[in-house]
């Protein structure tokens, strides 16, 4: 059973490994993005709970956010494991995470955190060419994320294995899958 929680800077290249690993897994990528995507085009309740919040330009709450993931970690093809790709981003989600996986008699096995220098990161995400990638966003972004989301590798410092993020996809794959075999 392989039940993972991927971590790194934005633009540290998590989303693609996270659907590479779970492909060699054969365990669900579970992505925050992709949840809300689906609940609010399933429009099932949550789904409309977080469109309220998204269409006023808002956060979705945690409360949501979380109800989400508990119920696509209670589905079937997650027994085995899944890649969790953008939460929990926050300790408070963490430890939502925690009860849930409580409930649900498991726990995360590994914490991969991908790891590149910051000027590595501003690089790739200028090279986008997304209109709201300046530099001076992206920095902004970066200490959101060290604001928010280092404190999670305290959280979890126990199960946390850093994988250097600089390289090819292939190679960047390498070291992840390298990691979650010892």
């Amino acid at each position: 059973m392989t039940r993972v929680i991927m971590f790194g800077l934005p633009g540290a290249g998590k989303g693609t490994q996270s659907a590479l690993l779970a492909k060699s897994l054969d365990v669900p990528h579970v992505s925050t993005g992709d949840l809300f995507r689906a609940n609010i085009g399933e429009s099932t309740p949550l789904g409309q709970e977080a469109k309220k919040y998204l269409d006023a330009g808002q956060l979705v709450p945690s409360s949501v956010t979380n109800a989400m993931v508990k119920d696509r970690l209670s589905q079937p093809d997650a027994r085995k494991g899944y890649i969790l790709d953008g939460y929990p981003r926050t300790v408070d989600q963490a430890e939502a995470l925690s009860d849930i996986l409580a409930e649900l008699g498991e726990k995360i096995d590994v914490v991969l955190s991908f790891v590149l220098p910051e000027e590595v990161v501003v690089e790739r995400m200028l090279a986008r060419g997304r209109a709201d990638d300046t530099e001076e966003i992206i920095k902004g972004r970066l200490q959101i994320h060290k604001n928010e989301t280092e404190p999670l590798l305290d959280f979890y410092r126990d199960l946390v294995v850093s994988i250097d993020a600089v390289g090819s996809v292939e190679e960047v794959q390498e070291r992840a899958l390298a990691a979650l075999d010892k």
